[in-house]
């Protein structure tokens, strides 16, 4: 792939078939991007080659945000015009999977965490909710389904060990997906017992692994018993489950008698517009462009992790725009389909009630927000409900059918977070 320093000079001559720049601003990657799927949804094969030859000759990596999302957007075009994304899906997994070794996964989590609340945010809120859920309760089982490596758990413990009362048992029992090795979470297992005894917590850990497909979970295999208060910890999982069966898994959930579920996943839809490719691609791009403006603005210039974070996402990127992994079982545990916090809203109150957060779990999150740098900010439901009518981030805000909190970056939703009782 090319990068050439004059590139400056070639961005602001590059053009359409209509010879017109791309941007008059120079966000040239944008425009060029969004023709490049239009032509492939039209199957123009000739503005194919062109559009792909062009990004190819700006896109770079290691270059500004431009030719960064030009890169990895570029990657998954290519293969959706050329039919090959399952094959670079499967290949860009399995690279990811031989190094990703425990060390190497949780520095870059804990390194994330120090300089974004984009994960934090929705550790603190599912806490508080189900610290509060639970309370008084002697025997305690949290189920917990996120890709996270229980990095959201040690302040829980802290907060379990200082209870008033006596401290309860806790049971853990970690979902893990494909994509975390047994390895991986052996060692998880092993820092978590070790930090229970510090904390004089009585505790014991389960994986389960192995599973085709979330939606294969059941009451059974989770080890349920009928002594234990249940809290299900959802961090980014409910995406991963095929959207046909998502309506089963929450049944699932409900089945189990849980004291709370709780919610957190990030702010866009895949889902609505998946067999329609080019409302897909610039919902995919509007999504990614944000969060790799917030990386770029949260880690230094030269950060080895920021680079590691960007990669990792050319796997969802491929996935969700050049994957047809209906048929493909070994896809069908990796589905990037994400909706909306409306959207999920719909489905959760089918078997749910929401519950509100406390001003205590508020102010807990308004404080890890200050920690970082500006341009974050905590929006509550009676602030969805006054923006609704002029801001089209809520426009979907109707019928007080939305529930749970929003963390935005410079005004944008980016993670949506909810707690659910029976």
């Amino acid at each position: 792939m090319h990068n050439n320093n004059n590139n400056n000079s070639t961005i602001s001559r590059c053009s359409s078939d209509s010879g017109e720049p791309p941007c008059e601003d120079g966000k040239w990657a944008s425009k060029l991007l969004k023709e490049c799927a239009i032509a492939i949804s039209q199957r123009d094969s000739t503005k194919i080659h062109h559009l792909l030859w062009m990004l190819n000759e700006l896109a770079s990596p290691y270059g500004d945000l431009d030719q960064k999302l030009a890169s990895y957007f570029l990657q998954a075009l290519f293969c959706k015009a050329t039919e090959s994304g399952n094959r670079c899906y499967k290949t860009l997994s399995t690279v990811a999977q031989k190094s990703n070794t425990f060390d190497s996964a949780r520095k870059l989590i804990l390194k994330f965490q120090e300089v974004s609340p984009w994960t934090t945010f929705g550790h603190v809120a599912a806490n508080g909710a189900i610290l509060e859920a639970l309370e008084g309760e002697p025997n305690l089982h949290i189920i917990d389904l996120s890709n996270t490596l229980c990095t959201q758990w040690p302040t829980l413990f802290e907060a379990l060990a200082t209870r008033n009362d006596e401290t309860p048992r806790l049971r853990l029992t970690v979902v893990a997906s494909v994509i975390t090795v047994n390895s991986v979470m052996k060692e998880v297992g092993q820092r978590m017992e070790k930090f229970a005894r510090l904390m004089g917590v009585p505790f014991e850990f389960n994986v389960i692994s192995g599973l085709d497909r979330l939606g294969d979970l059941t009451k059974e295999s989770l080890g349920v018993t009928n002594d234990e208060a249940i809290a299900v910890n959802c961090i980014g999982a409910l995406r991963r489950i095929e959207v046909e069966e998502r309506e089963s898994v929450i049944r699932m959930f409900r089945s189990l008698s849980p004291k709370v579920v709780t919610v957190v996943e990030e702010e866009a839809d895949f889902s609505s517009n998946r067999n329609d490719f080019v409302p897909c691609f610039e919902e995919c791009l509007k999504f990614y462009s944000v969060y790799f403006q917030m990386l770029e603005e949260s880690f230094p210039l030269t950060s080895n992790e920021r680079l590691m974070l960007e990669r990792d996402c050319s796997r969802s990127i491929v996935r969700v725009l050049a994957c047809n992994g209906d048929d493909d079982e070994e896809l069908q545990d990796c589905c990037e389909r994400r909706e909306r916090g409306i959207q999920w809203c719909e489905k959760l109150k089918r078997e749910f009630s929401a519950a509100t957060f406390s001003d205590d779990v508020v102010d807990d999150v308004k404080a890890l927000l200050k920690r970082y740098r500006g341009g974050w900010s905590l929006v509550l439901p009676q602030q969805q409900q006054e923006q609704g009518g002029h801001n089209s981030n809520y426009s979907d805000n109707n019928n007080n059918n939305l529930s749970g909190i929003y963390l935005t970056w410079k005004d944008e939703p980016v993670v949506w977070t909810s707690a659910w009782k029976p």
